[in-house]
């Protein structure tokens, strides 16, 4: 059983490693010349949380798939919930920072939070535990998505001549 533990609990820092170079590259560039809010956690802040949140994400997805015994038809609701919002995690870094689409991005980040909050549903009855491991999670969309409003808010998009 330590395969699919180790397996599970390490999928969403997958898409966290691609995403990582991602941002790396433009935090320096793009996004140190947008306006930001005074309130926003510092750029060293993000991959301590990030690390912290896949980590229990992955996890708890792990105590669903073993309370359901493994992939069957039971977990595909669960689990193809928790499959669809991290896809849509996955695919934030690349629209916000590779595309520099942050009306998109906010949009991607308020689906992404509807799916969190269905996929927190679906397991709780499956797993109590794996849904308080989401809560976090669920907290810091929270703050993303009012920073991701506030950036939009406060850095318009450049008007396109015709």
């Amino acid at each position: 059983m330590w395969i699919p533990m180790l397996s599970l609990t390490a999928l969403p820092h997958v898409g966290g490693i691609f995403g990582g170079i991602i941002t790396r590259r433009e935090v320096k560039t793009w996004y140190s010349t947008l306006n930001k809010p005074s309130w926003r956690p510092p750029n060293a802040a993000f991959p301590v949380v990030w690390t912290t949140l896949y980590t229990g994400m992955g996890y708890g997805s792990y105590l669903v798939w073993k309370e359901l015994g493994g992939f069957t038809q039971d977990a595909m609701v669960p689990l193809g919930l928790y499959g669809l919002q991290l896809a849509l995690n996955w695919a934030w870094t690349p629209i916000f920072f590779g595309a520099h689409k942050i009306q998109l991005a906010l949009i991607e980040l308020l689906l992404m939070s509807g799916t969190v909050a269905a996929t927190m549903v679906s397991w709780y009855p499956i797993s109590r535990t794996a849904t308080l491991l989401m809560v976090p999670y669920m907290a810091w969309l929270c703050v993303a998505t009012s920073l991701n409003y506030c950036i939009w808010r406060d850095n318009p998009e450049p008007k396109k001549e015709d």
